[in-house]
């Protein structure tokens, strides 16, 4: 059978028809809908501005799709589906948001409402006004790029440009960003800021400035609402005396609690000292703060820093008495030029510049090693070393060679400095002293076996340069053939060099 080339054309055409015709349908039902005029006072036509130029006075009011709006006048254009509205300009977009201005442009084909002068927008979270706005009906989405305001019930919102989307009541704002709260203000780069969750996010170089501190940092977000932070990118928190830093900072404000990871710095102006490691914490309220992970106190000297290391630095400020004290625990070591030690704890009092030492501590100083169950380091105010108290089981040791030792014991010792340098030695207690004699040559003459409860000693250039002994004495001076070598040491002697740390970096090796 012939089909007819006439039959054939049909079904093609039915063919076309029924794939095409759903995207026809749906371009029509896409279409445009007109803009309506409820009503005027007066209608006139205006010719010389357009041929179809609607002019409307007095009690304007048009209705588009979902939105009602008013004006005093305006001008009609019906071939293009728009209108000038002037005075007094409302538009009840929703039930949740109306918008407010002197002037506007609306074209009911882009459902994009352009007004000028005194624009209010306004919904149930927030007040936004500027002199130039777009308000998308479709997207329910506003813009502005001269600059605007947002106010809401705690703060207030500045900026150059501005992005709202009403549907989920995101903000977006670029250039001289600056939210005003009653506790800070914060100045921005780039912020997103939404008014249900009343969270601000924002990129770019941000500041924070309240009474109590300043916070700074390059990405983050902020909970204004319940005073909690996050702040990453050369962030830092400082009020004043006190500055923090890290790679990453958290801040819950009315915990008064900051949180610190990776690369910590806290500097200390008051104290001159700086600690690094990588987890801090700070509790406001309770006026302390610690540091953990590789932990370094360092307290800052014109000539001669000191570096302190343990597991956990702990810095607590007595606010009443300011006093500020530093609890380093556990295994500590401390390095500067002319000190060194170890010790299970130390803690710093840096209102009497006092060095407390816990659990059978090492000092060495110059060529003196000192033991002990705890000691007392007493500094003077440029942190020069003024005496250090050694209590229960008290040694001091230096060595002559490398199997010549000079050795003071006794229940406690007071060892007292001048320029840092070992110059007198206080014994109370059992003490027991061995050093070795020389002449002006450096000749050796013998070994002194020291026995008295109380001694002192006296020291230049770190040798022995005379002995006081004061109660039940007892003093030989022995040629070097008759001690044994054996008897060369006193009970519970212990020489242990090769843990003093020789550089600031040993201080991490226990």
């Amino acid at each position: 059978m012939k089909v007819s080339f006439y039959f054939t054309v049909f079904l093609i055409l039915i063919i076309l028809k029924v794939v095409i015709a759903p995207d026809s349908f749906s371009q029509e039902t896409q279409q445009p809908t007109r803009v309506e005029l409820i009503r005027a006072d007066e209608m006139r036509f205006d010719r010389s501005i357009a041929p179809d130029a609607r002019r409307l006075i007095g009690d304007v009011r048009f209705k588009h799709e979902d939105a009602i709006m008013y004006c005093d006048s305006a001008y009609q254009f019906t071939v293009d589906n728009r209108f000038n509205a002037y005075g007094n300009v409302y538009i009840q977009v929703s039930d949740s948001v109306e918008i407010f201005g002197d002037k506007l442009y609306y074209s009911g084909k882009t459902r994009i409402a352009e007004l000028h002068g005194n624009v209010k927008m306004i919904d149930n979270q927030m007040t936004l006004t500027t002199e130039h706005l777009y308000y998308n009906l479709d997207t329910n989405t506003a813009n502005y790029i001269d600059g605007g305001k947002i106010v809401d019930a705690e703060n207030t919102l500045t900026s150059i440009w501005g992005f709202y989307n009403a549907d989920d009541k995101n903000f977006f704002f670029r250039r001289n960003v600056e939210l005003v709260n009653p506790q800070y203000v914060m100045n921005s780069d780039t912020l997103r800021y939404n008014t249900l969750t009343e969270v601000a996010y924002f990129f770019g170089p941000t500041t924070i400035v309240s009474d109590e501190n300043t916070i700074f940092c390059k990405n983050g977000w902020y909970d204004t609402r319940n005073d909690i932070a996050r702040f990453s990118r050369d962030a830092y928190f400082t009020n004043g005396e006190q500055y923090l830093s890290g790679d990453s900072l958290f801040y819950d404000r009315n915990r008064g609690y900051g949180k610190a990871t990776n690369n910590v710095l806290l500097k200390d102006s008051v104290q001159n000292t700086l600690v690094t490691g990588h987890f801090a914490e700070h509790f406001e309220h309770e006026y302390f703060s610690e540091v953990t992970r590789n932990a370094v106190l360092t307290v800052v000297a014109q000539n001669d820093s000191l570096f302190l290391h343990a597991d956990t630095l702990r810095s607590i400020h007595d606010e009443e008495n300011d006093r500020r004290t530093l609890f380093a625990y556990y295994k500590a070591k401390f390095f500067r030029k002319d000190l060194q030690g170890l010790s299970d704890s130390i803690v710093y009092n840096f209102s009497d510049s006092t060095i407390y030492l816990y659990n059978n501590p090492v000092i060495w100083s110059d060529t003196h090693q000192l033991t002990a169950s705890r000691m007392e380091i007493k500094t003077e105010d440029d942190n020069r070393i003024e005496s250090i108290h050694l209590f229960d089981a008290a040694f001091i040791v230096s060595m002559e060679d490398t199997s010549a030792f000079n050795q003071v014991r006794g229940r406690r010792i007071v060892g007292y400095f001048k320029e840092n340098e070992l110059r007198r030695i206080d014994v109370f207690g059992n003490g027991e002293a061995i050093y070795y004699v020389r002449d002006e040559d450096e000749n050796l003459i013998g070994i002194n076996k020291s026995l008295s409860s109380d001694m002192r000693i006296y020291l230049e250039d770190n040798m022995v340069s005379r002995l006081v002994l004061f109660t039940n004495a007892d003093a030989n001076l022995f040629p070097p053939e008759e001690i044994p070598l054996e008897e060369r040491f006193l009970q519970h002697f212990r020489w242990i060099t090769d843990r003093r740390p020789q550089k600031k970096e040993d201080i991490f090796v226990w």
